[in-house]
């Protein structure tokens, strides 16, 4: 009796476990671009601190090459896009749970993200140039031996740099700074002879001062940004990546690159 019992309730466990089961979507479901226009919008995920990719300007807006590529695609689609601030080190689980659609923010394309999510087409190569003043004699990467060169704290920029162990080992010292900002002014102010930094950051800052930085031909890595999806969400990255395919040959993406780097940058 106690047997047949236990076996009545856990069938009707399993029942209700299928019923209330039947009634949700999966999370793991396509989100298409179908979905996307019935909703009427897109949800950017990004770190809001990453000029000139996405910030807040003196009055609280957010802004930056990406907002503004963002939005063009937007347009294209007939869809607004909605930007959301989140954790950096929590974006991708973000993403996966489905409190935002894309992660558009200078995300570097890696082999370890790309377990976890899908990528569109590569928007934009970066690089990690060595910048100097423009009255130094510092013309390729072997005359930083014995400089000081100034990097960020645990960013790319230092990871290249202390990899190139040829090259570091010979530096009079690596200057690391909890930002880019600090290292830049140092170098104007020849605290600094050099300072490795991201590309997209770099020329950003540059075009601010055109007449006190330039940059080595020569560099120290390359990486690809592209856009963040859903692995599953497959429609949507077409549509995303032919929007973008569209605003390189009209133009748009060049208009918008040289606003904020001075110059043209995307991917070659």
């Amino acid at each position: 009796m106690k047997k047949r019992i236990i076996s009545v309730l856990i069938l009707t466990f399993s029942l209700i476990f299928l019923l209330t089961g039947c009634g949700k979507k999966d999370s793991k479901s396509d989100t298409s671009l179908e979905d996307i226009k019935s909703k009427g919008k897109f949800i950017v995920g990004l770190d809001d601190s990453f000029p000139p990719m996405g910030f807040k300007d003196d009055k609280g807006n957010i802004v930056g090459f990406d907002i503004d590529l963002a939005k063009e695609v937007g347009k294209k689609l007939g869809v607004k896009v909605e930007f959301k601030p989140v954790d950096w080190d929590g974006v991708v689980l973000s993403l996966k749970n489905k409190d935002i659609d894309v992660i558009w923010n200078g995300l570097t394309i890696t082999d370890k993200r790309k377990e976890q999510i899908g990528f569109s087409t590569p928007y934009l190569q970066n690089k990690q140039i060595v910048v100097v003043r423009k009255d130094s004699n510092i013309k390729k990467k072997a005359d930083l031996k014995d400089k000081t060169v100034g990097v960020q704290l645990g960013s790319s920029s230092e990871t290249a740099l202390t990899d190139a162990k040829d090259i570091s080992a010979s530096l009079k010292e690596m200057k690391k700074y909890s930002n880019n900002t600090e290292a830049l002014m140092d170098l104007q102010a020849k605290r600094l002879e050099a300072v490795v930094v991201d590309e997209v950051v770099g020329r950003y800052y540059i075009s601010k001062k055109p007449d006190l930085y330039k940059v080595l031909d020569e560099d120290f890595g390359r990486e690809s940004y592209g856009i963040g999806i859903r692995k599953e969400d497959k429609s949507f990255k077409e549509a995303i990546d032919k929007e973008l395919d569209a605003l390189k040959k009209d133009g748009t993406y060049d208009k918008i690159s040289k606003k904020w780097f001075g110059e043209t940058i995307k991917q070659k």
